[in-house]
């Protein structure tokens, strides 16, 4: 498509003057076990284009490292009835929870792949969400599937249940991220970033990548297959509007606005925002993203994580100094918890 520009030359010069130095590490074969006295390290910077942001983030706050030593962190979730965060470590088929009480522990391992196998690429799990039921769902990059945990939370041993893994008879490429409606149906996206080969991997059935729906009586339908690398995914509170992230980097880096009518299926469709520009200076693309109740939109892309209001004014950028890959609000709505890379970070929220 013939995408507009989105950001003014004075947000674009704003942004390249604020823009933060990367920090760096050393991955390692298992995490830090993160602080537990409250007191964590701080890194990056919150770059406020319009006063809202002051709204949204107390002056003066910034970003804290709260746990890190990871491959590649992604799909936070907060859990309000067991208090903690949990988070996928793809390359390592891990996923981990963090508090302040208890700190870094391993929750699931395996994650994303279960077969006996061996192999490469990034096999983890991906977007972690809930299930109306309270159990865990997983989008399973290595499994290709959507797939429910049939055991408890803290269950050692979990067994999954497939609830989807292809459509009209093909298997999906590797789920990524996924959102449920409050009639419980759920919409996730399907992108190749899971495979070993990615896009160029032999074993692809599908010649796109596309965003499906399986509804709550079980049936998988086709959204859209009109985005290259779909990603992030998320719906508006009245949920007529869903969002959803296009990573392809580039001229490909962008967010998407879709209209949903009465049986959930797209009745129109617009560019939300385009973040091509930043995309050639910032490090990241457009990944994960979480919708507050009030509206606001915490969307991960370059340079960490963009905030935007409904109608798609871009408010500021939470810069982490790392690809960030996605978020999550903790219960209470005080903290906006982040994966960017080898850390999880969080960021104080205006109460």
């Amino acid at each position: 498509m013939n995408k507009p520009f989105s950001i003014s030359i004075a947000s674009l010069a704003t942004l390249l003057f604020f823009a933060c130095t990367g920090q760096t590490g050393a991955n390692r074969d298992e995490p830090a076990s993160g602080q537990t006295d409250q007191e964590y390290r701080v890194t990056g910077s919150v770059l406020r284009l319009q006063p809202e942001m002051d709204d949204i983030i107390p002056p003066g706050a910034v970003p804290e490292i709260v746990a890190e030593g990871f491959d590649w962190s992604e799909g936070p979730l907060w859990l309000p009835d067991q208090s903690f965060l949990i988070f996928s470590d793809i390359p390592k088929n891990s996923i981990y929870q963090w508090s302040e009480e208890g700190g870094l522990k391993l929750y699931l391992r395996p994650a994303g792949y279960t077969g006996s196998t061996p192999r490469g690429g990034e096999s983890g799990s991906n977007g972690l969400l809930l299930h109306s039921s309270g159990k865990l769902v997983l989008c399973q990059h290595g499994d290709r599937r959507m797939a429910l945990m049939d055991a408890p939370l803290n269950d050692p041993a979990p067994q999954f249940i497939t609830l989807a893994d292809k459509w009209s008879g093909k298997r999906f490429n590797s789920p990524n991220d996924a959102v449920y409606n409050s009639k419980g149906d759920l919409y996730f996206t399907d992108p190749a970033y899971g495979l070993e080969k990615r896009y160029q991997d032999p074993s692809r059935e599908m010649d796109f990548t596309g965003v499906f729906r399986l509804s709550a009586e079980g049936n998988v339908s086709l959204v859209t297959d009109k985005l290259g690398a779909p990603n992030g995914i998320g719906f508006a509170p009245d949920e007529k509007t869903l969002y959803v992230a296009n990573s392809g980097g580039g001229k490909n880096s962008f967010w998407m606005a879709y209209d949903l009518n009465e049986q959930g299926e797209i009745a129109g469709e617009r560019l939300f925002y385009d973040a091509s520009i930043a995309s050639d200076t910032l490090v990241g693309a457009p990944d994960g993203l979480k919708v507050r109740n009030d509206g606001i939109i915490f969307a991960t892309g370059p340079g960490g994580v963009w905030i935007f209001n409904s109608s798609g004014k871009h408010l500021g950028i939470i810069k982490t100094g790392q690809p960030t890959s996605n978020c999550a609000l903790n219960a209470n709505q005080h903290y906006l918890y982040m994966t960017a890379n080898m850390y999880l970070m969080r960021i104080q929220l205006k109460k």
